[in-house]
């Protein structure tokens, strides 16, 4: 499955593209693998599990499960990315968390040359009072003067504007499961309204990088030293690999020797992985 030529579209001028139902036959069994993933990696944090007090998360988190990483493999999921960033794109790794209360504007990232996209599933019905993902249309556009102004007033709307972040002009995509939304990197989401226990996982993909900019892509991937990792993937994403879906993971393998050292830095300074 490929996106249709009006849901490109709708991606790249707004930013976003929502997808109902498209994964409704594959629900019950991605809340189940999260669930058991869950549950046997400890809740992600020494050994803890979800205390409903702040944001748990866990990454990577697909790729610590055979069953959510041929989520890589899935027709649908391949034809998203190949519609977006390409039919050699990367995939770049993935987090699983349990939400609590509200998550305030932000991007996660402000890309100006390899697009960077995310996919998001939300295992719970969410609706704009409960917790589902807000987008600000068009906000992904570096360079232009729109996007611009929203990202140099990151961090401070309430004061900018004088209005709570829950009421910022803004898209509310309402999910159940089963539902699969994608978003630029760059563009502005959050949450408002959610519970203590809100379920949700994402994977990140983006173009391949050209070999120019290979030292971006170690910059970006050093992000994930906060996580305590130590390679691009974990061990179930590996194993279970198939020729094809190296193809999608062979360019961060061959630039992660740097993790390891970083990683282990960060243990150092952490007292546990980040949340987020």
């Amino acid at each position: 499955m490929h996106l249709t030529p009006q849901q490109k579209r709708h991606f790249e001028t707004f930013g976003f593209v929502a997808l109902p139902g498209l994964l409704g036959d594959r629900s019950a069994e991605i809340s189940d693998a999260f669930e058991e993933l869950w549950s046997r990696q400890g809740g992600g944090h020494f050994g803890q599990p979800h205390d409903g007090q702040r944001r748990s998360c866990l990454a990577p988190f697909i790729d610590h499960s055979e069953r959510l990483s041929t989520l890589l493999d899935d027709a649908r999921i391949r034809g998203i990315a190949q519609s977006l960033v390409g039919d050699d794109f990367n995939y770049m790794g993935s987090d699983g968390n349990f939400y609590v209360g509200d998550t305030g504007w932000h991007s996660d990232g402000w890309h100006a040359s390899v697009l960077h996209i995310k996919i998001a599933f939300y295992l719970d019905p969410l609706t704009r009072d409960t917790g589902c993902l807000r987008v600000i249309p068009g906000s992904h556009r570096v360079g232009d003067g729109y996007a611009e102004q929203l990202q140099r007033s990151q961090g401070a709307w309430e004061e900018l504007f004088g209005i709570h972040g829950r009421d910022i002009p803004a898209q509310a995509l309402e999910t159940k499961p089963g539902d699969i939304l994608v978003f630029n990197h760059n563009t502005k989401h959050a949450a408002f309204g959610g519970n203590s226990r809100r379920r949700m996982f994402t994977m990140n993909l983006c173009q391949r990088y050209p070999e120019a900019n290979l030292q971006e892509l170690r910059d970006y991937m050093s992000g994930g030293a906060r996580f305590w990792v130590e390679r691009a993937y974990g061990p179930a994403m590996l194993a279970t690999a198939t020729p094809e879906r190296m193809r999608h993971l062979e360019q961060c393998l061959a630039n992660d020797g740097h993790l390891k050292e970083l990683a282990r830095a960060a243990r150092e300074r952490m007292a546990e992985p980040a949340r987020g």
